[in-house]
């Protein structure tokens, strides 16, 4: 019966500490081996640098074929540009000219 006062008593003194105990070591378990934990974290945040380069890459591409294409509008059409793509498009030439060819078809 003493025994049983004297855990009481403890229970009342420390109940605070235990329970701080418990939620401590509860969030720092989920923080590492949850299904969100720090790991997973830094794996979203590397995964989203790598799409962000990638959507940059894509821009500059998009931005190379738009002024391409506004050389050929209407607006500010580019004469010898268009007659270099119908050429390097169709694979023609005149009679009396000679191809020389770079490998850069870009």
């Amino acid at each position: 019966m003493v025994f049983g006062l004297d855990i009481q008593r403890k229970f009342r003194q420390y109940w605070l500490m235990l329970i701080s105990g418990f939620i401590i070591i509860y969030f720092g378990f989920h923080s590492f081996c949850g299904e969100r934990n720090i790991y997973r974290y830094f794996t979203l945040k590397r995964e989203i640098a790598q799409a962000q380069e990638t959507a940059a890459m894509y821009a500059a591409q998009k931005q190379k074929l738009q002024r391409k294409v506004q050389h050929l509008s209407d607006v500010g059409l580019d004469v010898d540009l268009l007659d270099e793509r119908a050429r390097v498009v169709l694979n023609m030439a005149a009679d009396d000219e000679f191809i020389i060819l770079d490998g850069n078809f870009d």
